[in-house]
C-alpha cells in the first residue's frame, strides 16, 4: 500500500560522499504525476537501445517461414521463444548507403558506419573521416537533457579512431556505431567498472586502472555512501515501494560485487591470457560474463532512468573472434565467408544463436523489472541486428532485424512482418516519433514504417 504522504519526483536520487544513486520507478512517483495531472502512463518514460552483431547471420536459420502472428521462430531465434509475444521480426529492410557506390571493397566498415547514421561514409583511413549523425544521437540531442546521461555507448571490443581496418576505410568506421557529428564518433565503454562509476557518480573515473584498484579496495560499496538517504526514504514508502527499492538496491549491489571480482590486484596488474593482450583489470576474461555484465548495466541504466538511449556492440565489425566455449575455434569473420561449406554453416549458426541468447537474457532482465502497471520491457524499444545480411555476399538488403518491446503500448508485438525493400531508416523515424523526437528525414528514409501498431 502506498504511503499517500510521499510524493517523489522521477529525478529523485539518493546521495552521499560523492555517490548518486538514481531510483527506479516507484508508485510514489506515479502518485506525484497524477497529482500534477500528468497521468501515470504518460509519466513513465520510453527508452530505446540498439544492439549490433558483426558479419551478418546465416539467414536460412533466421527468417521465419510465415508472416503474421502465427510464425514459428527458426533455429537461430529459438532462444527468444519465451519472448515471442514481445518482439517483431522485421524482414525486407535495407541500408542501401552501405553499398559500395563506386568505392569497391570495405563492406564491413560501411555496414557499421551506416547502420545508425543511414549515411555512406567517406572512404578514407586518415583523419578526415565523415559518416553522419547516428539516430541515437539525433534523439540524445533533443531529449538527452532529461536524464543524467544523454546516451550510453557500450561494447566488448575497444573503439579505434585511427588506422586502416577495411580496404582503405578508417578503423573508426569499423568500431563505432554511435556518431555525435558526421566527423565525431562516440567511443564505446567496454570496462564494466567505468560504466558503473558513470551511473552512480563514483569519484574513480579519472584514475588509472592501478589507482582505481587501490581506491576500490579501501572504499565501501556505493550503497554504503547513500545508506542514510536510503534509510529515510525506505521508512516513508508504502509496502510495494519498499519491496521494489530493496530489490533494486540488491541488484545494484550484485552487479557491483561481480565487477569487484574482476578488479585488478593492488599493483593494477593481472597476468594476460597467452592468446591475447592484457585487458583492463575490471574486464572479465570470460566473454560470456563480460557481455552479461554490460547488458545488466544497460538494463540498470534504463531502470534508474539514468539514460533513455543506449547502444551496445557485441564485437567490432569484421571481428574474427573465436568462440572456443561453443566448440568454434575458428574466427567469426573467416567463417562468415563460408563459400556454402556446410561445416562452416554449423559453426556460424552456433555463434549467431549465442548472440541471440544474450538478447534473450537482456529481455528477461527488462521483463523482470516492474514499472507502473507493467514491466520495463513494455516501455522500451530494442533493435537487434546487423548491417550485413549474408556474410559471404556482403549484401545490405533484407537485413536481420528484430524489434523487441512495446514502446509504451504503441507497438503490437508477436508478429513477423515482411516489407518490400524499405529503408531501415523508416523504422528509426517511427521509433523517434514514439520517443517524442520529431525528425522529418534520416539517411535515405522515405517515411515512417507501416504496420508497427497493427
Amino acid at each position: 500500500m502506498l504511503n499517500r504522504s510521499v510524493r517523489l519526483s522521477r529525478r529523485t536520487v539518493l546521495r552521499g560522499a560523492g555517490a548518486a544513486l538514481a531510483l527506479p520507478w516507484l508508485e510514489a512517483m506515479g502518485a506525484g504525476a497524477l497529482q500534477a495531472g500528468e497521468g501515470t502512463k504518460s509519466a513513465i518514460p520510453r527508452r530505446m537501445a540498439f544492439l549490433y552483431v558483426p558479419n551478418g547471420v546465416h539467414m536460412p536459420d533466421w527468417s521465419p517461414e510465415h508472416t503474421g502472428p502465427d510464425f514459428r521462430l527458426p533455429a537461430t531465434l529459438q532462444p527468444l521463444e519465451p519472448f515471442r509475444k514481445d518482439l517483431l521480426v522485421l524482414s525486407g529492410l535495407a541500408q542501401n548507403n552501405a553499398s559500395p557506390m563506386g568505392d569497391e571493397g570495405g563492406d564491413h566498415a560501411r555496414s557499421l558506419a551506416c547502420f545508425l547514421t543511414g549515411s555512406h561514409p567517406l572512404k578514407t583511413d586518415g583523419a578526415n573521416i565523415r559518416a553522419g549523425v547516428s539516430i541515437d544521437q539525433v534523439a540524445a540531442f533533443q531529449m538527452g537533457h532529461q536524464t543524467r546521461l544523454s546516451s550510453l555507448e557500450l561494447g566488448i571490443d575497444p573503439s579505434a579512431q585511427a588506422g586502416s581496418c577495411d580496404s582503405g576505410y578508417s578503423c573508426a568506421y569499423s568500431s563505432n556505431i554511435s556518431w555525435r557529428a558526421d566527423n565525431l564518433p562516440m567511443p564505446k565503454e567496454i570496462d564494466p567498472r567505468l560504466v558503473f562509476d558513470r551511473l552512480f557518480g563514483s569519484r574513480t573515473d579519472k584514475l588509472s586502472p592501478a589507482e582505481r584498484a587501490k581506491r576500490k579496495r579501501r572504499e565501501k560499496s556505493v550503497l554504503d555512501f547513500v545508506r542514510e538517504d536510503a534509510r529515510q526514504l525506505h521508512a516513508s514508502l508504502g509496502v510495494t515501494d519498499r519491496r521494489k527499492l530493496d530489490e533494486y538496491m540488491g541488484a545494484v549491489r550484485e552487479i557491483e560485487q561481480r565487477i569487484t571480482r574482476f578488479e585488478a590486484s593492488d599493483d593494477g596488474e593481472r597476468p594476460a591470457p597467452a592468446t591475447r593482450a592484457a585487458r583492463p583489470g575490471g574486464i572479465p576474461d570470460d566473454l560470456r560474463e563480460h557481455i552479461r555484465l554490460m547488458l545488466d548495466l544497460l538494463a540498470l541504466a534504463f531502470q534508474a532512468d539514468a539514460t533513455r538511449i543506449a547502444t551496445f556492440m557485441f564485437a567490432n565489425e569484421a571481428s574474427n573472434r573465436a568462440y572456443p566455449f561453443l566448440n568454434v575455434p575458428d574466427g567469426h569473420h573467416d567463417l562468415s565467408h563460408h563459400g556454402r561449406d556446410p561445416k562452416k554453416f554449423e559453426k556460424i549458426r552456433a555463434i549467431n544463436r549465442f548472440h541471440v541468447e544474450q538478447l534473450a537474457y537482456l529481455l528477461g532482465k527488462l521483463r523482470s523489472m516492474r514499472e507502473g502497471d507493467g514491466t520495463l520491457l513494455d516501455q522500451v524499444m530494442v533493435v537487434y541486428g546487423s548491417g550485413i545480411s549474408d556474410g559471404d555476399r556482403h549484401n545490405h538488403d533484407d537485413l536481420p532485424i528484430l524489434l523487441a518491446g512495446r514502446g509504451g503500448g504503441t507497438i503490437r508485438t508477436g508478429r513477423h512482418i515482411k516489407y518490400n525493400a524499405l529503408p531501415l531508416n523508416n523504422l528509426y523515424l517511427s521509433m523517434l516519433d514514439r520517443m517524442g523526437v520529431k525528425v522529418s528525414r534520416h539517411g535515405d528514409s522515405t517515411g515512417r514504417l507501416a504496420m508497427l501498431d497493427g
